[in-house]
């Protein structure tokens, strides 16, 4: 009876080795130091395809590790390899990554039947040395990383099944206009960091994608904001582009927004109610050529507005009446490198309750010598703990100098005194 409990611990603890492989997998953030807020991916192990039972050791390429306590993975990255391994046909989890491939033939997925993710990100494939479906048929496929590669068009066809696609840091310059059909499950598109320009738009490629909650187009040649996207839609990031203006009653199809992020665009009017979003957290319209502030929606947490030509900040503009039933939520502003000469009137507190910070910063009154406010940064009603969470925030999000710390000593603490 003894063997047996033993035999069954055992067991156990072998079940819950396997289990683990399947928790949330943290994706690198790549496009800057700010939280991005994407919602976390997770690995359902209910959801998993059934694959056959196999003895001990698994089987594995020679040129790769397959760790006995994760039976379905098999990692390939850093070893400098020049082609695919052929692929078990039992695998689910392939990472490829940070290695010199320059093509991805059918020939190594010809007996794969389960793989759920494939890391292929930091090499050197092209599209033509892609085969044609060689992802299509991978029927189970959810995740795709392709980032940092030397991809000049889209690749396509995809299959159905995938959800996450990331293509960051290559070189893709159109969308032919079938190149997302067919992927109703998908929710996360990266395409940051290409040379997309608006003509990607005339076939409007993301119109279809029910289900698509956050796209990525940072760092690429757009002018005009993109039509036609879906309803879906949660987080959208736009940064580094050259976008001029917000036609109105853009967001009207796009009620869902959390997150929106167009810094270091030539941004110079926002139209008023452009952000009357009923869920927006976040919004960093930073480096801009704002002039004017504009309304704040009452979901809205964090607003970065810095890098702008502000010289005014009209309260009554981002807060034209008081609802003390529905109070608004913002609880931080960047304003710095502005042309403030004056704090923000006091009313922002009736018409924000919740605001922790206003960060000053330095500002650009004068175009020899940026100023500072005599208060570079306000802080109120924070907890000793509260504060130097904020404190560590700060410090991660701007890596200060020197002469800004020195600056801090002149922080005013209404709470500690």
């Amino acid at each position: 009876m003894g063997i047996l409990s033993h035999l069954s611990i055992l067991h156990l603890l072998w079940a819950a080795l396997v289990f683990c492989q399947y928790e949330d997998y943290d994706f690198e953030d790549e496009y800057g130091g700010e939280p991005d807020h994407q919602l976390p991916y997770y690995f359902n192990p209910n959801a998993q395809v059934e694959v056959p039972r196999f003895p001990f050791p698994v089987e594995c390429a020679k040129e790769c590790f397959c760790p006995p306590a994760f039976p379905l993975s098999m990692y390939c990255d850093h070893r400098k390899l020049k082609t695919i391994p052929n692929i078990p046909s039992h695998v689910q989890q392939l990472y490829l990554q940070n290695n010199n491939i320059e093509a991805v033939p059918a020939g190594p997925f010809t007996n794969v039947t389960f793989v759920r993710e494939i890391n292929l990100s930091y090499n050197n494939i092209k599209f033509h040395m892609i085969d044609h479906s060689v992802f299509a048929k991978l029927s189970h496929l959810v995740q795709l990383h392709l980032q940092h590669n030397e991809l000049e068009e889209f690749p396509f066809p995809l299959p159905s099944s995938l959800e996450r696609l990331l293509l960051g840091f290559n070189k893709i310059s159109r969308l032919p206009g079938n190149a997302l059909e067919g992927l109703p499950n998908m929710t996360t598109l990266d395409l940051c960091n290409n040379l997309l320009d608006d003509s990607v738009f005339k076939g409007k490629p993301f119109s279809n994608m029910k289900n698509l909650m956050q796209l990525n187009l940072c760092n690429n040649k757009l002018q005009t904001m993109p039509p036609d996207l879906p309803p879906s839609l949660r987080h959208l990031s736009l940064e580094n582009n050259s976008i001029s203006h917000i036609p109105e009653n853009y967001f009207n199809r796009l009620p869902h927004i959390i997150a929106l992020r167009m810094s270091h665009n030539n941004l110079q009017n926002i139209p008023h109610n452009t952000f009357n979003l009923p869920n927006l957290l976040e919004l960093n319209l930073g480096h801009n050529k704002l002039k004017q502030v504009f309304y704040i929606p009452r979901s809205l947490q964090h607003l970065y507005i810095e890098g702008n030509e502000i010289e005014n900040i009209n309260v009554t503009v981002m807060c034209p009446t008081l609802d003390p039933l529905n109070i608004k939520q913002l609880t931080y502003i960047r304003v710095d490198q502005n042309k403030l000469t004056s704090p923000i009137s006091t009313y922002a507190f009736f018409c924000f309750p919740l605001i922790r910070t206003i960060y000053y910063g330095e500002q650009n009154v004068t175009v020899s010598r940026p100023t500072q406010l005599r208060t570079p940064v306000f802080r109120r009603f924070l907890t000793p703990e509260e504060f130097q969470e904020a404190e560590d925030n700060h410090e991660t999000l701007n890596r200060e100098t020197e002469e800004d710390h020195e600056a801090e000593d002149s922080y005013f603490h209404p709470y500690y005194h």
